[in-house]
């Protein structure tokens, strides 16, 4: 039995942001319907060209990231039918999701208390751009905007001198963060139902999640008064701690130290790259003596570390006592040992798909995939018990697909 199980999600939302909260929901074990226009449907089915990357044929990953799980329906939610089916689903609800800007939650009758008449101890949960309160609350936004840009991600991570601004390392980098906030928020509004009766409405917007994710920069900034500059490329990541940094390799990979405890970890990594000399070197004897002398230590590691391949130095660090990993790019963690042991690529019909990040009992994720746009339409109507002359009557007044 999932966490989940039982759990019913009525999802109103495009794109990557909440539909991506609905899809950690679904592989926690809710049954999640996601509502579509009734023609067109979500405009993400659309979306083809991300980045470098263009997507020709029937299999969209995009899609599948974001509605993995759930089941379609096609609704007009501006005609009475659509709305008469939206508040039938919205009755037999634990949970209504939507991204929709408050205009159109207004225009379509889908606001707090639209949903609550319909159903008062529904949890009523939605995404936003940039929060639900000030002077912003109605403007809508990507993850490129409020979460990457406003955020302060884009601009902490690019360093001085640099033309431009660092663009984020792929598609919905933000909202698929944002989305996992969101699920969490919900999860935690069950559970205080569960406990109290009491329904609560939450909210999750890029921007939060965007600080969020800076939260250590950001205090650290507003403490001392100066923003986080990035170091630029090719310098060593802390200027008082060789084992904190980026190392290239002879085949032009990197390998990442983090030991942020360099006097607890000098001796093995000396020993690990077989230079035993280092770790008696006067410079390098205490904690202070390394920080001290960084700039010695970095050299030599660099020199070291660049005579044998990525492969050759992950064989001979199997054992290093210190925290250490290879650079990987998006490829290459398909092909990560640990990644497969663990499940968090799971193979989802004709493509692999990375898995959401919470496991359960130490048990892999059951990920289905996502429908087809419309496609149990006619099983969620016969469901709520419509028969086939009324479902008849919605289809030819375009209230549903």
């Amino acid at each position: 039995m999932k966490p989940l199980d039982g759990v019913r999600v009525l999802e109103v939302a495009m794109y990557g942001f909440v539909p991506s909260a609905g899809a950690v929901l679904a592989e926690w074990g809710a049954e999640v319907i996601k509502v579509e226009h009734a023609v067109t449907g979500d405009p993400q089915r659309g979306l083809r060209q991300t980045g470098m990357f263009r997507i020709d044929g029937d299999v969209n990953p995009n899609v599948e990231h974001a509605n993995r799980g759930k089941r379609s329906i096609g609704l007009d939610m501006s005609t009475e039918g659509g709305r008469e089916v939206l508040y039938e689903l919205t009755r037999r609800a634990d949970v209504f999701l939507t991204s929709f800007l408050p205009a159109p939650r207004a225009k379509f009758g889908i606001e707090v208390d639209d949903i609550r008449a319909v159903h008062p101890r529904i949890i009523y949960a939605r995404g936003s751009a940039l929060g639900p309160r000030g002077v912003e609350a109605e403007r809508g936004g990507y993850d490129m905007t409020a979460f990457w840009s406003r955020g302060g991600i884009a601009a902490t991570i690019t360093p001085p001198g640099n033309e431009g601004i660092i663009n984020p390392p792929g598609p919905a980098f933000g909202d698929t963060i944002s989305g996992t906030n969101l699920a969490g928020g919900i999860a935690a509004a069950l559970f205080r139902r569960e406990r109290t009766g009491e329904a609560s409405v939450v909210d999750v917007s890029l921007l939060g999640s965007g600080l969020w994710a800076m939260g250590h920069t950001v205090a650290l900034s507003l403490f001392l008064d100066k923003p986080m500059i990035a170091p630029k490329p090719g310098e060593h990541g802390s200027p008082r701690n060789p084992l904190s940094g980026l190392y290239k390799t002879s085949d032009d990979r990197y390998l990442s130290f983090v030991m942020l405890q360099p006097g607890k970890f000098w001796r093995d990594v000396c020993e690990h790259i077989d230079r035993p000399d280092l770790a008696d070197d006067p410079r390098f004897a205490t904690a202070e003596a390394i920080a001290d002398h960084t700039g010695d230590a970095v050299a030599i590691l660099r020199e070291v570390i660049s005579q044998r391949t990525l492969a050759e130095w992950t064989k001979q660090f199997a054992t290093l006592a210190g925290p250490w990993a290879p650079v990987q790019d998006s490829q290459q963690v398909g092909q990560d040992a640990q990644i497969r042991a663990n499940d968090y690529i799971v193979d989802v019909g004709e493509l692999e798909l990375v898995s959401n990040p919470v496991q359960f009992d130490t048990t892999r994720s059951e990920v289905g995939p996502a429908p087809e746009f419309a496609a149990q339409t006619d099983e969620i109507l016969v469901e709520l018990g419509l028969d086939w002359d009324r479902i008849i009557e919605l289809k030819t007044a375009g209230a549903v697909t």
